[in-house]
């Protein structure tokens, strides 16, 4: 039988060159109105032998695929090229993690799913510590958490994790407005979510915090901005990525939506909300937009001595004339433009231009509801 091992759904982009080790099961908590990765699934810590035996598999393949290049009589030198011919067909989707990952270097392992945090602290000591001990080119682990969780980890547990080798927790802390919050199920109020972030920060392991541009909608939009910088400041992780909304069928807030009880703000409005976030922000975190669901996704930078670099790119964006942004916006949700500066490149804006006139063909504009449905075929 062909070596594998469990792989969960999601990773952070960061981490997509990274051994994906699945030490739990779906999501502990489940009930995020914007979230629809696990509905309809049942939480499951898997056992220390479970995950023991799925970093062994992992190893199994890994020296499968060293074993190409030393029959090829190049040893450990081309190992990134026998991962690469492992990828052109991998037999099943652990071969092809693994090969992706030692591809890049294999020094990167992400703990899925949702909250790893959530398992007793001794048994994932001992699973950190057997993943390093079996695969030891790993130099950094990195895993999601929930801020509640850590709000409950104490920090010398925290610190015994950290002294074992797990490297980041990634905190979807979203927003810091409660009542927000509320709205959305996220379960994990705002004082929380300092108490939790400012936990991590203290037992040195790194900590990005995400941060969901869009959220508020258009009634909430000033409040959500305002009140997540706040927590941002005295969390003050070491990194902040953000995403943009996206509302999707088989979300519960695509219902609310569909009712009329949520209004999206529009990109516009969403820029907005970016640009008081980051103007509110006192931190000295790195500021990452790192995903395609991001318009502007040129804005980052290093708080603070890069947050007029920053508002700039908004500015910029804010400055152009109206035709000038709806292209944009368009042409950014189309997957045509990555920055500003390609408003300049001819091509890319003549096709633009006649997919604006294809969407606008009875003269009245392009509808909001075009620009959510383009941005969502990336999700």
């Amino acid at each position: 039988m062909m070596e594998s091992f469990e792989i969960g759904p999601i990773r952070p982009p960061s981490e997509a060159y990274s051994l994906l080790i699945r030490a739990t099961r779906n999501c502990s908590w489940n009930r995020c109105k914007f979230c629809p990765v696990y509905k309809g699934q049942k939480f499951e810590l898997r056992s220390v032998e479970e995950i023991k035996k799925d970093i062994e598999t992992a190893r199994v393949i890994q020296d499968k695929i060293r074993e190409i290049s030393w029959k090829a009589g190049h040893g450990d030198s081309q190992v990134r090229e026998a991962a690469a011919s492992v990828l052109n067909s991998p037999p099943n989707e652990a071969y092809h993690n693994v090969a992706l990952w030692l591809y890049a270097g294999g020094e990167n392992c992400f703990l899925q799913d949702s909250n790893t945090l959530i398992m007793k602290t001794p048994d994932l000591v001992e699973v950190i510590r057997f993943l390093k001990e079996t695969l030891p080119s790993i130099k950094r682990i990195t895993s999601y958490a929930r801020s509640d969780t850590a709000a409950r980890k104490t920090l010398e547990e925290l610190t015994q994790l950290r002294e074992a080798g797990l490297s980041r927790l990634h905190i979807g802390l979203e927003s810091g407005y409660d009542p927000l919050l509320d709205y959305v199920e996220k379960g994990s109020p705002a004082a929380k979510s300092i108490d939790g972030g400012k936990k991590v920060v203290a037992s040195g392991i790194s900590l990005c915090e995400y941060v969901l541009l869009g959220l508020g909608g258009e009634k909430m939009w000033r409040e959500h901005a305002l009140d997540t910088a706040k927590a941002l400041n005295q969390i003050n992780p070491d990194f902040i990525r953000v995403r943009t909304l996206t509302v999707k069928r088989g979300m519960p807030l695509f219902d609310e939506v569909e009712k009329g009880n949520f209004v999206r703000a529009t990109d516009e409005r969403i820029v907005e909300e970016e640009r008081l976030l980051i103007e509110n922000l006192t931190c000295s975190s790195n500021f990452v937009s790192d995903h395609i669901t991001n318009l502007l996704q040129e804005v980052e930078g290093k708080l603070p001595e890069d947050k007029e670099k920053m508002l700039a790119v908004i500015d910029r964006f804010q400055s152009l004339p109206p035709e000038d942004r709806t292209d944009f916006i368009l042409g950014r949700r189309m997957g045509i433009y990555t920055s500003v500066d390609d408003l300049d490149d001819l091509h890319r804006r003549d096709v633009v231009e006649k997919a604006k006139g294809r969407l606008n063909s009875e003269g009245n504009g392009i509808d909001d509801k075009v620009i959510y449905s383009l941005m969502e075929r990336f999700i």
